[in-house]
């Protein structure tokens, strides 16, 4: 009984013993992925910044621009999905250039009639796009889903309001300026030649409000939508190709063999259009045939008289 008592109590113990190392290892596990999902690249990607998020309740006016350069996995794919999401937001599209740029093209037979031809090539693609102050941090953070390795991203916010107050200030002081120069020709102006000057000055003055209303224009549409610059770009691509060798296409001739098969096949078709020739002109070799005949058998009673 001793014994059995000795043997229930180790087997209980080593019962205990593994299931507390089975534990130990189940956590061990969790907090392994628990580190893996910290370090995904792909969801901490930081498009996003400050600087493209649109302020609430300010009066300030900023210019937005962004240039960013990345890896994808595909770069149609991602070019895609990309026009996709600035169109969702109002946005567009004003310059793209999908193109693959070849680093290395290699040729090498592989028998006498035909070579492989190896290309290193990488697809890449640089995009410019407008988009809505309001929506630019929605866009670049829709972006990073498809960024595979991240090489630059640059963010710029301008404030442009006390260009916006420079601008006003100097189209009411032209306009005022203008509005003196009008009355003092109505009022003063007597000769020819102070009127044909003070004219030159209304439109001098009047030119100069214009290029400050447009400058006023231009700020606001630039203050309005971003000006976004993308360059994608994926791994080096290898496409290889079987190709005819040019250099051996005498290798392409058909042997002696083939060559006089070929000659009598050729010459059966000569033979059977000889034969149904004859037999079309049949009617003319019986009228020469019939001919010969008479010839003869006349020709022989007359030489025999």
């Amino acid at each position: 009984m001793k014994h059995l008592s000795k043997i229930s109590l180790a087997l209980l113990l080593l019962g205990f013993a593994f299931s507390c190392k089975q534990v130990n290892y189940e956590d061990t596990g969790e907090n392994s992925t628990d580190k893996i999902v910290a370090t995904d690249s792909t969801a901490t990607v930081p498009l996003s910044s400050n600087a493209a998020v649109e302020p609430k309740d300010s009066n300030r006016k900023f210019v937005r621009t962004a240039d960013v350069k990345f890896r994808v996995k595909d770069v149609a794919k991602s070019t895609y999905a990309i026009e996709d999401a600035i169109s969702r937001n109002g946005g567009f599209v004003t310059f793209t250039d999908l193109k693959s740029t070849i680093n290395e093209r290699d040729e090498k037979q592989i028998n006498q009639d035909s070579i492989v031809e190896t290309t290193k090539f990488t697809v890449e693609n640089t995009i410019t796009f407008r988009a809505p102050n309001n929506k630019l941090d929605t866009i670049l953070k829709s972006m990073a889903k498809e960024v595979d390795f991240l090489d630059t991203r640059n963010i710029k916010a301008e404030d442009v309001t006390m260009q916006f107050l420079a601008n006003n200030m100097s189209q009411k002081r032209i306009q005022k300026h203008t509005k003196r120069l009008e009355n003092d020709i109505d009022n003063k102006g007597k000769k020819l030649d102070q009127i044909n000057d003070s004219e030159n000055d209304i439109l001098e003055k009047e030119t100069e409000s214009d290029n400050a209303a447009l400058n006023s224009l231009s700020l606001e549409d630039r203050t309005a939508f971003s000006t976004v610059t993308l360059f994608l770009y994926q791994r080096e691509s290898i496409k290889s190709v079987v190709l005819v060798n040019p250099k051996n296409i005498d290798s392409y001739r058909p042997n002696i063999g083939l060559q006089i098969v070929e000659s009598l096949k050729s010459g059966w078709l000569v033979l059977e259009a000889i034969i149904v020739f004859i037999v079309k002109i049949w009617w003319l070799i019986l009228l020469v045939t019939i001919g010969i005949f008479i010839y003869k058998k006349y020709a022989r009673k007359t030489i025999h008289n």
